[in-house]
């Protein structure tokens, strides 16, 4: 199986590719230019493989939270991508793989994702490692406040060497480590696309991939999204 990833939900711009049980990824922090690089970055990626996009099995793109102009980006190239060579898509959490990335990097079983949301709030959820070593949700994801995080997650007994990763614990390190203390890798700021990856076949399998047009974004705080401008 070929698996391609793409990630623009941050400040970062991510692009990973999974074949003949290899892996070759990029990943760069390029703010407000996603939209100028993914693309060169992915032919970039098909090229150094020697593969051509009609070889991809499948497409897996950062669904969010994030930025909400940056999600919008990268679901629409994938979109983009698997429309032409007929493709399907499945979406993966971006603090899901901040929480696989510190699986993989640090050997963490329990890990608290955060991503700075602006306006105060974080999107922030907690991840376990499975039996398959691919961490999965063990609350909500939410957007909140670090002072008023839902109970979801202020009530969740947690192991004492949890992880904590993303920009969240960068911003409000502070407030949330008063209501969930975690050792913080600094070194996962952001997710990437490479991580994203260790979902994709698990996917396959249960036929969780869906055709271009029904792939979504997952914003969390919809009703911002869809704000109105006045007299509009």
């Amino acid at each position: 199986m070929i698996f391609l990833a793409l990630d623009t939900s941050t400040e970062a711009c991510s692009v990973a590719l999974s074949y003949h049980g290899q892996l070759l990824a990029f990943d760069e922090v390029c703010p407000q230019q996603h939209s100028k690089r993914i693309l060169p970055m992915v032919q970039q990626l098909l090229a150094d493989a020697g593969i051509g996009l009609h070889q991809v099995n499948g497409i897996i793109f950062g669904r969010g939270p994030g930025s909400f102009t940056g999600v919008r980006i990268g679901v629409s190239v994938a979109q983009g991508l698997a429309f032409g060579v007929d493709v399907p898509l499945y979406g993966v959490s971006t603090l899901a793989a901040m929480a696989q990335a510190a699986a993989q990097q640090h050997a963490a079983k329990q890990v608290i994702a955060a991503i700075d949301a602006r306006m105060a709030e974080v999107y922030m959820a907690v991840y376990t490692l499975n039996a398959k070593g691919v961490m999965q949700a063990s609350t909500p994801e939410v957007a909140a406040k670090p002072a008023a995080l839902p109970s979801a997650i202020t009530d969740l007994q947690l192991d004492p060497g949890v992880i904590g990763v993303g920009t969240g614990w960068q911003t409000y390190g502070d407030a949330l480590s008063l209501l969930k203390p975690a050792t913080i890798a600094s070194d996962i700021l952001y997710p990437s696309a490479q991580f994203m990856l260790p979902y994709s076949l698990d996917a396959w399998q249960h036929g969780h991939f869906v055709a271009a047009e029904h792939a979504e974004p997952v914003y969390v705080r919809d009703e911002v999204t869809w704000q109105k401008l006045p007299g509009r």
